[in-house]
């Protein structure tokens, strides 16, 4: 279900309940790019059943989906038809076009031939986190999370505000410090996989793959002033994640102990509970190993919905 994820904190937001958000969901319903439309962006049925519901509440997590869609023209394709229109108004007026004319060229060219091009769709599943205050976008770039997350805030409203979970120790320090220990943090082991850059304009980079990082080369790169900016970690012997210097978690995958105690015939609903129960601890200690989220001005506090608030049916 989440195979990336970038963790944001609930400062504050009087949440609305289910039917309330599901209405304004539906009024942001996935359309179909038109024909010269080069992207749209809107809510499907994370169970992936037409009809049911926008947003799915299992076990006090709500879960959304994101889809968009994405038609482009081959920049190939463009540069050819470019080149013959300008030789062709270079013929017929002698004059080649420059500047702002070729570019309105270029811009009439991509139009007419959008209607052709193959769209491309991607999903992105949201877990909202009521009881740790925590929204989770399934994305590892921050750029691309922070605009779900900036249309997440125009369409849940209530006075929600989000900001980026934030730790007392930088993810970089944190991992400099285990790669030079060659050991991780408690429950947390280091697995075959980083990346180390240095921080200047020559931007040098060493990569390890399926190569064991216990070694004295590792952190002689460290002592000479790289930083990590990815590791690959497993918590408790249950989930591998890549960490990165942005706290996002990439090629996140639940380990066979886990996904054998679901069963075969596991269901969206098993899905859900098993993703958010490993997730949801693995996410604590992970900010307990990077010393605790950043201090704060003030507690988050988030009023829940009504008690009797039932979730939606599917």
């Amino acid at each position: 279900m989440f195979k990336n994820a970038l963790v944001y904190r609930i400062v504050s937001w009087n949440a609305p309940t289910l039917a309330d958000v599901q209405e304004r969901l539906a009024a942001a319903r996935f359309c179909a790019c038109g024909a010269t439309q080069m992207e749209s962006a809107g809510w499907l049925e994370p169970r992936g059943e037409k009809h049911a519901a926008l947003v799915e509440s299992i076990a006090g997590h709500w879960i959304l989906r994101l889809c968009t869609e994405t038609k482009a023209v081959p920049g190939s394709v463009v540069r050819s038809e470019l080149e013959a229109r300008l030789d062709q108004v270079e013929a017929e007026t002698g004059r080649r076009p420059k500047g702002k004319r070729a570019k309105e060229l270029k811009e009439e060219i991509v139009h007419a031939l959008l209607p052709r091009a193959f769209p491309k769709r991607a999903f992105t599943p949201v877990w909202i986190d009521l009881r740790s205050r925590l929204v989770i976008v399934g994305a590892a770039s921050a750029k691309k999370a922070d605009a779900i997350v900036t249309r997440l805030v125009e369409l849940l409203g209530h006075g929600i505000v989000l900001r980026p979970l934030q730790t007392e120790l930088s993810p970089a320090a944190a991992m400099s410090a285990w790669l030079s220990d060659q050991q991780g943090p408690a429950g947390f082991s280091l697995d075959r996989e980083c990346e180390l850059k240095q921080p200047d304009s020559e931007k040098a980079t060493v990569r390890y793959a399926r190569h064991t990082l216990e070694i004295d080369e590792v952190a002689a790169h460290i002592a000479q002033g790289k930083l990590p900016t990815q590791l690959a970690m497993t918590w408790n012997a249950r989930v591998s994640f890549v960490l990165t210097e942005t706290l996002a978690l990439k090629k996140v995958k639940l380990l066979d102990v886990v996904i054998e105690g679901a069963g075969p015939d596991a269901g969206f609903d098993a899905d859900v509970a098993i993703t958010t129960g490993e997730l949801a601890p693995l996410i604590a200690d992970l900010v307990a190993a990077l010393g605790g989220e950043l201090d704060r001005e003030q507690p988050p506090q988030v009023n829940a919905p009504a008690a009797n608030d039932e979730p939606l049916a599917a």
